[in-house]
């Protein structure tokens, strides 16, 4: 173990261990007591929320990046006399494709389910002279799409290739942005943690400022005065940390699914292991608040005579 790691130690066994006659330096009660204790449960909430909309966003990208790739659809256009004949053409096209594992029309309640969520569910397909949808599944080896859109263009006049491109690429680029935002705002909640964590110490240190002055007059060295803010803060925001983590998770557990909400929403919220990903939060306000504490401590007495 390095020296440096050895150090790290020690402080971590002082500040778990503490010092009754240290503690007493600090006020247990008060309005530091609270702020911190509110300020780190609040912040870990929304850390939470974060975290949980930085995944959601992670595996949406994820699965338009992969199944969108792998998907393609024919839009067949034409008067109704014409519509099964040139569909049956355009099947015939796509079996005769290499790279196209499957391709299939979709059924006219298939295709009222597609738009049900903006016209209601009483849409009349029959009567309305929706274009026939046709699903292609591509193979892993892929196929030639511009090939296969001159063809449909010679012998389907009224198809309409689309691999989704077009949209698929802003939309992964988006969720993408949308996940480094969440790493943002758990970047930002961390430092207004460490700020307002630093306030209430500096205001403890400076409402205590006789009781340090004596206690240096005893012989009581800096470190030993630090020590006993740095415990007290730190625990304070560890266990603040850990009741807004956990009612966050119960919010998030809380929320409705995306077939609650009829599709409309995109699974935020965390899936399997990723339930473990907001453990770390406590840890991580408790080492804020050491780190804050401690440099505000020793800024603080170094002012107090």
């Amino acid at each position: 173990m390095t020296r440096r790691a050895q150090r790290l130690w020690r402080l971590v066994w002082a500040l778990i261990k503490g010092d009754p006659r240290a503690d007493r330096v600090v006020p247990p009660t008060g309005f530091t007591a609270w702020l911190t204790l509110f300020t780190a449960g609040a912040m870990a909430f929304l850390a939470v929320f974060a975290l949980a909309l930085s995944l959601a966003t992670g595996r949406l990208a994820d699965r338009w990046a992969s199944e969108l790739a792998q998907s393609a659809t024919i839009r067949i256009s034409a008067p109704a006399e014409q519509m099964e004949r040139q569909t049956e053409a355009a099947l015939r096209i796509l079996s005769q494709t290499p790279g196209v594992a499957e391709a299939r029309a979709l059924s006219p309640d298939e295709q009222r389910a597609l738009l049900e969520p903006w016209f209601g569910a009483d849409l009349p397909v029959d009567s309305l002279p929706i274009p026939q949808l046709i699903e292609v599944i591509e193979a892993r080896r892929g196929f030639a799409a511009e090939g296969l859109r001159l063809r449909l263009r010679a012998e389907v006049p009224g198809a309409v290739f689309d691999d989704h491109t077009r949209w698929r690429r802003p939309l992964v680029r988006a969720a993408g942005r949308l996940r480094s935002l969440g790493w943002v705002s758990i970047a930002l909640i961390t430092l207004t943690t460490a700020a307002m964590i630093t306030l209430a110490a500096n205001a403890a240190l400076a409402a205590n400022a006789q009781v340090i002055g004596v206690l240096r007059l005893v012989g009581a060295r800096d470190t030993y005065i630090a020590r006993a803010f740095v415990r007290r803060f730190t625990i304070r925001a560890l266990t603040g940390a850990v009741a807004g983590t956990l009612a966050g998770m119960a919010a998030i557990w809380a929320l409705p699914s995306a077939e609650e909400a009829s599709g409309f929403l995109t699974g935020l919220g965390f899936a399997g292991a990723g339930w473990l990903a907001p453990l770390p939060i406590p840890l991580l306000a408790g080492g804020v608040a050491f780190w804050a504490t401690r440099g505000a401590a020793f800024r603080a007495l170094k002012d107090v005579t």
